[in-house]
């Protein structure tokens, strides 16, 4: 019976606990201890959802406490681990949106999300992380003037973010710098996280003219000329993934603002691409928001 339960609010948990980390592989640890304490649990619990939520949140905060550690000693950019998604439009999946939240602290992002995202209301949120919701709304207030700052809103339709990423494919595959260069901000930056164990670069490059001349040379250097690559949907946006011998290989995403590309990831890490493996199987991120 508990596990029937558990197995009802479990996409829930994961969306939540892939959000607050980063991580998929993490996410599914975390999920897998909040089944544990959830069995252990003698009493009646009269909402299992509200429990089962302040578990895994509460975990996730101590974990992002000791990730920070880890990441200060990761070799090169880090990047979230890339989800297949089941379709594109997913704004608190994407790339640039995890990587803002890494910006803040675990109690912020916490609130953020539960609040932002899950639309959680502050009576609800307060027990969670141990606050008062006076003091969840100042979190809140905070939090969103962090995310604000780092990344105005900008909404671009799926349908044009696609085809921005068809055009940079071209012009990259043709050489041509100069369509390269008026899809790209000005302050455009390029992101590859190899965590040391793939080639690529380990510095963010910065700006239109450098990484557009990047993406021309790096084919001859980086890349394999063996791979197959398609266009799926990764973290709520369009992305080129490439495999190479079965195995992915890396999975390249863009941020778009209006007509103009602002940043570029590429994670070409292997342990963050296990769950690309299979054509996108049964490991999909199918949790949502919605799910309350």
């Amino acid at each position: 019976m508990k596990t029937n339960v558990f197995d009802d609010y479990r996409p829930l948990l994961v969306s939540i606990a892939y959000r607050m980390l980063g991580s998929l592989a993490d996410a599914e640890d975390i999920v897998q201890d909040t089944f544990l304490k959830w069995q252990q649990t003698s009493a009646h619990v009269d909402s299992p959802r509200a429990f089962l939520v302040t578990i895994v949140s509460r975990l996730c905060i101590n974990h992002l406490k000791s990730a920070r550690v880890r990441r200060e000693e990761y070799v090169g950019s880090w990047l979230p681990e890339p989800v297949v998604t089941p379709a594109p439009g997913d704004e608190s999946l994407s790339m640039a949106f995890l990587l803002v939240l890494e910006r803040l602290s675990p109690i912020e992002r916490a609130v953020f999300l539960l609040r932002e995202v899950f639309d959680y209301e502050y009576g609800e949120i307060a027990p969670i992380v141990d606050h008062t919701e006076a003091a969840c709304r100042q979190i809140l207030h905070r939090a969103k003037v962090h995310v604000k700052t780092s990344r105005p809103r900008f909404e671009t339709p799926s349908a044009h973010r696609e085809e921005l990423l068809h055009r940079f494919r071209d012009a990259a595959t043709h050489g041509d710098l100069d369509e390269l260069l008026s899809l790209l901000c000005e302050d455009v930056v390029l992101y590859a996280d190899s965590g040391g164990k793939a080639p690529a670069v380990l510095l963010p490059i910065e700006g239109a003219d450098k990484v557009a001349r990047f993406i021309l040379r790096a084919p001859g250097r980086l890349l394999p000329t063996n791979l197959v690559q398609s266009v799926r949907s990764v973290n709520g946006q369009p992305a080129v993934v490439s495999m190479l011998d079965g195995r992915p290989h890396s999975v390249f995403t863009l941020d778009v603002l209006g007509d103009r590309i602002r940043a570029i990831f590429i994670v070409a890490n292997p342990d963050k691409l296990s769950a690309i493996v299979d054509a996108f199987d049964d490991r999909e991120l199918t949790g949502s928001p919605a799910e309350r």
